[in-house]
Parts: structure tokens; C-alpha cells; sequence
């Protein structure tokens, strides 16, 4: 166990990070919480009519180290909540942890409430008019914000300024991907999550697999002067590990989109759970020493620096980012970086990543904590069964030991990321990432985004249902000219260089989706919310028959709806040329069209407004605001810029392009 001082271990707060509200149901309510002891509460619901209720939950508690254990709270109830009222809701702990006998001591954190109120709340909004959506949250992006924090913004005006045109109070926030990045960690970051595990005592891990590196457990990373900016110097210096480099720790630069840098990649569990815990609270980060780590170069000192004030100005939104988390509903599913860059995105990639014990484990450390902290609230009862959570808590016990070996192989198989909630349209979850179709081409082809079994469920999930919901992390119709230049590297062998992940580059995959699209049983109404790529766009999409005239059915209309990022975006120079390429190579008169068919649809992109002219990508930190109507369709779709901005996404009709 790693040592910690006795006087810092004392000022710990009960409660760390959260309460996050996972899901509301009629009869039913999940928060996810991480406490610096085992705990035993009860939950006091303030209803919209004036009564007040005290309810015992059960609370299922996994113990991660000696003073930190993460509890999903589920609360079963005996009657509907009310439908579009505010609920208030505030925690009891029983006093020295006991039964509640000794009594008990209310959780009162007024960091918590919008003004007016004196505790947290929500709103049980089962037919969606309104919803939240984002995606990639980087804590060292320099500027430009935090979309969570404007989230909680636009909540507190909501509740304190409401106005005869004000949106209704969102349904959820759903973050489609990169909530955190585990592949992409400033200095300073790094530098407190060990000072976190230190002072939660999170266990040592032993780790197999960095032969010649004298790393063979989590004291050794920690003392090593390559834990900071150089990790990639720890891996095995063999033929095989000289590719693991590239695809693991991708520190090579990437031609026309993004430079990526992993020197800082978390590597241990402990690590993981840290960083997240300091990504959602501001609580973690109290007493911490952010000083630079002695034996920084002078290029690692400086660099450490300006990551310091990025990271300063990050913190600084947390208590909003900890108060919204506490509000809405909040629906999550992992992307590549909440893993490691490019994850699964080749057969080849694959076949490298995991047959390697120390990328394995890497990969799996990731997992875990995402289960944990992310999954377990999406769908409670899918870890319920066949005993996972003790397995979870055997891993947890002994990090790199035989139970945590065998259940990163038990999750490495799982099939059970995604999910439904049963809101009106329903919201549809998709696993983008574990459920690929891999290209029998050539193994460094793209692997397809869900593959043929997970497709057939999803097309028995949609039927007959009028709308939808669909979250899929990265966009199923993207920006054409992007999805070429991906086309063209793959086709040489090279798609990691460009990150060439999109539903059309692959054929059984594409043909797929737009077949369940087109099928006369799914719904007419689909809309489609993604992220992943560092900007924002709405396309209109409308699927059109094919065959005989006269049998002819309406085709689909579909909205991809793409936010990203929360705190995060594109080189702006470069997109702004990509745009205008883009719109003037695949212009509604292209003959360019011909030839990247994208099997017989009309696409219409909508303008920002307020943009340069010629534009309809928007870069910009903020979360993105869907507003529907009664049958399920957008009628107003905007982005909440995070530097107090709203951008409307607007039609235009003139540029409808044939695909």
C-alpha cells in the first residue's frame, strides 16, 4: 500500500465526487457516488407536491482502496414520480457508519443547489423534449472552455430566469464519448492523480509485460524518471513492441488532422480511477501538490508549466461541472480515448494491442474503471448478474493478480455496452467500439463500426417504434470530403495516420446501417447524436426508395446531430480549409458526388449562424441542445458555446446534395 500521511488522510470528505443521477424511471432512481468510506444511507425526496418522503435504497458498494469506495445507489419506489415537476432530493448517512441506529447526519452541501433551492434535484421528463449532448472533454485543452460548465449555466437560468420561450428542462445528457482521456494526460493532471492514489490509498498493482524497464509494479512506475512525458521509453524494445508503440502510444504525428501525444498514457488501474474522480469533482483536488516532479528536462519543464494554467483554468468550472452531473440524468458511452487512441480499429490492431501482456493490461485497467465509473449507472442489472461485481471486487483486492487477469479476459468478451432508456422517442445506445466487423480484406483496413450480429439486434430493437433516439459515437454521415481522405489513406495501408473510423469505410457495415434505415418497420423519425471529431454540424438526411416508382414508399428522414467538443476542438485554420473544400468539391452540381455515392440519399447541411460564409462546421468548447417536438422530430437545434454563446443550426434548402 503506498503510504499516506495520517493528517491529510483525516481531512478527506465523506463524500469525494458526485452524487451523479444516472438514470430516472417512473419507480425507479441510480446515482453513482464515490465515498472515502463504506457507507450506509437512506435518500429524502422532496415531491413536486409539498410531501416528503424518506426511502431505503440499496446501495451496492465496491471497495477500491482504503479510503475509496465507488456505490451505485438504486432507489425502487412504490408509486410514479411526477411527470415534468421538480423533485428535490438530499442523502442521509447513518452516523459511524452503522445502522442508523446512532442516527442520522444529512448530506448539506450547498455547492450543490441552484439558487432558490437548498439541495439538489430533477426532473422526471420521460417524453423528451428537450435533451443535453456532448462529447470529448480534455482537461488541458488550452481555452475555450468547458461545455459542462455552460450546461450548468443554462440549467441555473432555466430555474432562476424561466421565460415564456425558454426550453423545456432537458430529458438527459447524453456524452457520447471521451469523457476522459487516458491516452492524452498533461503533466500537472498525471502529477495530481498520483497524489490522489496516494492519498485515497488506492492498492499496488503489479504489472507484467515491461520486461527491461525494472517496472514491475506501481511503485517502481511512479519512481521511474520515465513515468513523466516518456512511458513509451517502459514498453519491451522487441520487433512486435517496436509496433505496439505505434499503435498503443501513438506519439506520431497524424497528417491533416490532429497531432496526438500518449507520453503521459495511464498505464495502471489506480490511475484510471484517480483521473476520473478528478475529472467530475472538484473535491479530489483540495491539498494536492501540483509542483513540477523533480528530473523534468528543460522542454518537459516548460511544457509542464503551460499545461498548469490550462489545467487551472479547468478546475475552475468543476464545482458547475459536480452541480449539473448532480441534476440531469446522465446517459455515457465510451469512444476510443475513454480507452486508448484508435482503439479496435483494425483487425491488425487488435491482433498487436492484445496479444501483448502489458497492452492488454493497459487496455484493461481502462475498461475497468469504465465500468465502474461510467457503464455500471447506464445499466445496473446488466452487471448484476452472474457475478461480475464480485469479480470486480476480487480484481480490486489484488491489482495484477489472477482475479484481475481474469476479468479484464471476462470483459474483453462483454456484449452488454449498450443500452435503452425507455424515454419517448427512446434513446438507443450503441457500442461502436467492442462490436466491430473486421475487414476480410486486409487486416489494416478499417474494421467496420458494429458488425453483422450487432446490427440484427439493434434492427429488431427499432422496430415499430415512430422515433428514435440513436447515439452513436462517432457520426454515422459524416463530412464527405473527411470520409475521403480516410478512404484514400486505408486504401494504402495507413489508416491509423488519419484516424479512419466512420460508418462508410466499411461496405458490409454501411450497407447495413442505411438497409435498417430503410426498412419498412424501423422508424420514420431517426435522430442520430455523435461526437468524436472535435466539431459541430447537423445534417438533414433523407433516405430515398429505390426500385419501381409505383411501389414506392417515403423514405426516412434522419438528423445527424454532431457536438463535439466539450472541451475540445479542431485546428481552426485547418478546418475552416477543410470546409470550404469540402463544400466546393461536393457541391449539389459535383460531378464528385457521382463517384462517393453514398447509396441514394439527399443530404442538406444546416448553417451555424453567425458564422463566416461558406461555413457549416462549427469549432467551439460548449454542449449541444436538441429542442423536439411531439412526434419525436428537432424543431430547433443549437449549440451553447462555452463562451456564453448560443449558435442555432439553420436549414439550407439551396444546398441539398445528392448522394
Amino acid at each position: 500500500m503506498l503510504p499516506t500521511p495520517a493528517a491529510v488522510a483525516q481531512d478527506l470528505p465523506l463524500v469525494l465526487a458526485g452524487p451523479v443521477l444516472r438514470r430516472v424511471q417512473a419507480r425507479r432512481i441510480a446515482w453513482w457516488m464515490a465515498c472515502t468510506r463504506p457507507v450506509v444511507l437512506r435518500v429524502r425526496l422532496q415531491h413536486p407536491d409539498g410531501r416528503t418522503a424518506t426511502h431505503e435504497p440499496t446501495v451496492h458498494t465496491l471497495r477500491v482502496g482504503e479510503r475509496l469506495v465507488i456505490a451505485l445507489i438504486e432507489l425502487a419506489l412504490d408509486e410514479d414520480l411526477a411527470r415534468d415537476a421538480r423533485t428535490g432530493y438530499r442523502f442521509e448517512f447513518a452516523e459511524g457508519g452503522g445502522d442508523g441506529e446512532g442516527g442520522w447526519t444529512p448530506h448539506h452541501d450547498p455547492a450543490l443547489a441552484y439558487p432558490g433551492h437548498d439541495g439538489p434535484g430533477f426532473v422526471f421528463a420521460p417524453r423528451v423534449r428537450a435533451l443535453l449532448h456532448g462529447s470529448c472533454r480534455k482537461p488541458h485543452h488550452a481555452g475555450g472552455g468547458d461545455g459542462l460548465a455552460r450546461a450548468d449555466a443554462h440549467l441555473e437560468k432555466l430555474l432562476t430566469a424561466p421565460g415564456p420561450e425558454a426550453p423545456p428542462w432537458p430529458s438527459a445528457l447524453v456524452l457520447s464519448g471521451d469523457q476522459v482521456y487516458c491516452d492524452d494526460v498533461a503533466g500537472p493532471m498525471l502529477r495530481a492523480i498520483h497524489g490522489l492514489m496516494q492519498r485515497l490509498g488506492l492498492r499496488e498493482e503489479r504489472i507484467a509485460g515491461a520486461d527491461g524497464s525494472g517496472v514491475h509494479d506501481t511503485a517502481d512506475l511512479l519512481a521511474h524518471p520515465a513515468t513523466y512525458y516518456h512511458r513509451e521509453q517502459l514498453l519491451p524494445r522487441t520487433p512486435r513492441s517496436e509496433r505496439l508503440i505505434d499503435l498503443v502510444f501513438e506519439g506520431v504525428k497524424k497528417p491533416v488532422f490532429t497531432t496526438d501525444n500518449a507520453h503521459n498514457h495511464l498505464i495502471t488501474l489506480g490511475e484510471v480511477i484517480a483521473m476520473y474522480l478528478l475529472v467530475w469533482s472538484p473535491l479530489p483536488w483540495q491539498g494536492l501538490d501540483l509542483s513540477p516532479p523533480p528530473g523534468l528536462d528543460p522542454a518537459c519543464a516548460e511544457r509542464y508549466a503551460r499545461e498548469s494554467e490550462a489545467i487551472a483554468a479547468f478546475r475552475e468550472g468543476l464545482p458547475a461541472v459536480r452541480r449539473v452531473l448532480a441534476h440531469l440524468p446522465v446517459a455515457m458511452v465510451f469512444d476510443d480515448h475513454d480507452i486508448t487512441d484508435d482503439w479496435n480499429l483494425s483487425r491488425e490492431w487488435e491482433d498487436v494491442a492484445y496479444g501483448h501482456a502489458f497492452s492488454r493490461r493497459v487496455i484493461g485497467n481502462a475498461l475497468i474503471a469504465y465500468l465502474l465509473q461510467q457503464a455500471w449507472g447506464n445499466r445496473p442489472e446488466a452487471f448484476a448478474r452472474e457475478g461480475l461485481l464480485e469479480q470486480v471486487q476480487a480484481a480490486l483486492d489484488e491489482p495484477g493478480g489472477a482475479a484481475h487477469d481474469a476479468l479484464i479476459e471476462r470483459l474483453l468478451r462483454w456484449r452488454d455496452w449498450h443500452y435503452v432508456w425507455p424515454t419517448s422517442p427512446p434513446l438507443m445506445v450503441l457500442d461502436s467500439r467492442t462490436h466491430r466487423w473486421r475487414s476480410e480484406v486486409s487486416p489494416r483496413r478499417p474494421s467496420g463500426l458494429m458488425d453483422w450480429e450487432a446490427l440484427t439486434d439493434l434492427q429488431q430493437a427499432l422496430r415499430d417504434h415512430p422515433a428514435v433516439l440513436l447515439v452513436a459515437s462517432a457520426p454515422i454521415f459524416g463530412v464527405k470530403l473527411i470520409e475521403t481522405i480516410q478512404r484514400v489513406f486505408s486504401f494504402f495501408g495507413h489508416p491509423l495516420m488519419v484516424d479512419a473510423e466512420n460508418w462508410m469505410s466499411h461496405p458490409g457495415a454501411a450497407s447495413a446501417m442505411l438497409n435498417i434505415f430503410r426498412h419498412p418497420r424501423t422508424p420514420q423519425t431517426f435522430v442520430v447524436l455523435s461526437g468524436d471529431v472535435h466539431y459541430s454540424f447537423v445534417y438533414d438526411v433523407e433516405l430515398r426508395p429505390r426500385g419501381r416508382r409505383l411501389l414506392q414508399t417515403p423514405g426516412p428522414h434522419i438528423w445527424q446531430v454532431c457536438s463535439s467538443g466539450l472541451r475540445n476542438t479542431f485546428p481552426d485554420g485547418l478546418l475552416a480549409r477543410l470546409d470550404h473544400l469540402n463544400r466546393w468539391l461536393f457541391s449539389p452540381r459535383s460531378p464528385l458526388n457521382r463517384f462517393t455515392r453514398r447509396r441514394h440519399m439527399t443530404v442538406t447541411p444546416r448553417k451555424p449562424e453567425g458564422t463566416p460564409p461558406g461555413r457549416r462546421l462549427l469549432n467551439g468548447c460548449g454542449v449541444g441542445l436538441l429542442e423536439l417536438d411531439e412526434h419525436g422530430a428537432p424543431q430547433r437545434i443549437s449549440q451553447l458555446l462555452a463562451d456564453g454563446r448560443t449558435v442555432v443550426f439553420v436549414p439550407r434548402e439551396d444546398e441539398a446534395r445528392e448522394d
